[in-house]
């Protein structure tokens, strides 16, 4: 299993974490309220968390799956909902 976290520094955090959620709830099992949000992706889990100043973002491959791929497609998507910011910045570190 690999995982991987990114602090990307918003004052949106939550108004993001929300989108997302809804967004892939079209699609993929999400649960989420304002502060924290999960969904589990066919490859691993997405999980969010949101404070006033940053959303962090933790992906989680469990079995085969490409976690660049996963974090590329997770910053697509909330780079989209933060147009009007501006591109995120997300500095992802592996978690052990």
């Amino acid at each position: 299993m690999s995982a991987s976290q990114a602090i990307v520094p918003t004052a949106s955090a939550s108004r993001y974490l929300q989108q997302l959620c809804k967004h892939w709830g079209h699609k993929f099992e999400v649960s989420f309220d304002p502060q924290q949000g999960r969904v589990a992706l066919p490859f691993g889990p997405v999980e969010l968390k949101a404070t006033d100043s940053a959303l962090e973002v933790n992906c989680r491959i469990e079995g085969d799956g490409d976690l660049e791929r996963m974090q590329q497609v997770v910053a697509d998507h909330l780079n989209r909902f933060a147009h009007r910011e501006g591109e995120l910045a997300f500095d992802w570190q592996p978690v052990a």
